[in-house]
């Protein structure tokens, strides 16, 4: 990598499912060419049909000039999707041994200059950087929180070969197309977002699973109470904010001892059959009078607006 920074114009889009497809159509609003790869079959077809799909919500988000879904193009093999590409985005199958073979493809294909970044959710980017013999030193996490057309979060983060430029290129890029990146330190399983669900997760089906409440309302406890809170600010703003005008400190030293008192409570579950099912029956009996197809498309709809509105105010 090089200290220049050459305009980013192409991006090559590697593996086209649910996050590759995504990624395409929001590289696409944001006035860029496209170029996508992905073995499987009708591939092709299931990209532009979800292109075509999420465009109107695109458009009224708003477009970037030139925005366009015909400026995607389709490519027979990996090496033709990332020989002319400014930026390469791998959102392939959470597999090592496919992984593996599709960055020494890549590193092998790839300009020498340009970052290849991973929309991986929990391997690590020096574990995918080391089958890349050429150019090992632009290989990194470029982690979206799904769907990454909508969601401006995006995890950055370099492996143990990755040069800084690298991380500043694509820190760069992302926030140039309005995203919202982050910049991670150092390494660690599941980034930042993945391991902070988890610890919810975890407590909520340890809830389920001893009987405290029934699954519907669980969720009720997040969507309409902290979560509202969350979709606003962070863990750390929401805790000082409550603290009133002794912010942090007054709700550390009075509310600390019971904040650790429930860490030494929280649940240890295990993700056996048993809870894996009573989870399933849950979620069926919470939908049973719903149309999961019209809750997603409302839950979009709500999305877009609340990101307008955030962006419009000073929060962080």
């Amino acid at each position: 990598m090089t200290d220049a920074h050459p305009p980013i114009a192409t991006v090559a889009v590697v593996g086209t499912g649910l996050i590759g497809a995504s990624w395409a159509a929001c590289f696409l609003a944001a006035g860029l060419d496209v170029r996508a790869h992905d073995p499987a079959p009708e591939a092709e077809a299931r990209l532009r049909a979800t292109i075509a799909a999420y465009w109107p919500t695109l458009e009224q988000i708003g477009l970037r000039p030139g925005a366009s879904p015909e400026r995607l193009r389709w490519e027979a093999s990996i090496e033709e999707a990332v020989a002319s590409a400014d930026f390469v985005q791998e959102s392939g199958p959470e597999r090592a041994d496919l992984k593996a073979a599709m960055y020494r493809r890549m590193d092998a294909a790839t300009p020498a200059h340009v970052v290849i970044a991973s929309s991986s959710s929990f391997m690590m980017p020096s574990v995918l950087q080391a089958p890349c013999h050429a150019h090992p030193e632009r290989v990194l996490l470029g982690h979206p929180f799904n769907p990454p057309h909508l969601i401006p979060l995006v995890e950055v983060c370099g492996g143990t070969g990755t040069e800084p430029a690298a991380v500043d290129t694509a820190l760069r890029f992302y926030a140039d197309i309005g995203k919202k990146p982050i910049r991670l330190k150092r390494e660690i399983t599941g980034h930042v977002s993945n391991r902070l669900q988890a610890a919810l997760w975890q407590e909520a089906m340890h809830l389920l699973e001893q009987g405290v409440a029934d699954l519907a309302d669980i969720d009720a406890a997040i969507s309409h109470g902290p979560g509202l809170r969350w979709a606003l600010l962070g863990p750390f703003m929401n805790l000082h904010l409550s603290g009133g005008a002794g912010g942090m400190r007054y709700m550390l030293d009075h509310l600390g001892p019971s904040i650790a008192a429930m860490w030494r409570e929280q649940g240890q579950v295990e993700m056996s059959p048993e809870l894996i099912a009573q989870t399933v029956a849950g979620i069926d009996d919470a939908l049973a009078a719903t149309d999961p197809e019209a809750m997603q498309r409302a839950r979009d709809a709500l999305l877009v607006r609340l990101v307008a509105l955030k962006a419009a105010t000073v929060l962080p």
